[in-house]
């Protein structure tokens, strides 16, 4: 089982290659995961930034993130954490990030410094 649950934007920093992202880097060898709805949103943006399809699903299977189906559960949870996440703007994206490391009970790393207020009984780890 994995020992944390990573944002898109932490993953996208481990993907750039970004200074401070060997704390995401950390997290993918010993052993991460991530949403789908997250997976997702990273594809989208490596699409935007002008990879290729085939590019993007060779990167992203090589680092052997554990991938976590967005299930009836999980919806429920996400859903739950709109009114306490609403006046920091957090998108349905961000929620599902959260409601995953919630429900394994997991730390969640993110370059997003908004999360770092949260207080919603998941650990925020910010990079950076």
């Amino acid at each position: 089982m994995s020992i944390s649950v990573l944002d898109a934007s932490a993953l996208m920093a481990l993907l750039k290659r970004e200074p401070w992202a060997e704390q995401a880097a950390l997290a993918v060898r010993r052993g991460a995961a991530m949403s789908t709805v997250n997976l997702s949103e990273v594809v989208a943006k490596l699409l935007e930034s002008g990879f290729h399809p085939n590019i993007i699903h060779t990167m992203l299977d090589e680092l052997k993130i554990e991938w976590i189906a967005f299930d009836g559960e999980l919806a429920h949870r996400a859903g739950q954490l709109r009114l306490p996440t609403r006046a920091l703007g957090l998108s349905f994206a961000d929620r599902a990030c959260l409601a995953t490391a919630q429900a394994r009970d997991v730390p969640v790393l993110t370059a997003d410094r908004a999360w770092a207020d949260l207080a919603i009984g998941v650990t925020i780890t910010l990079i950076r």
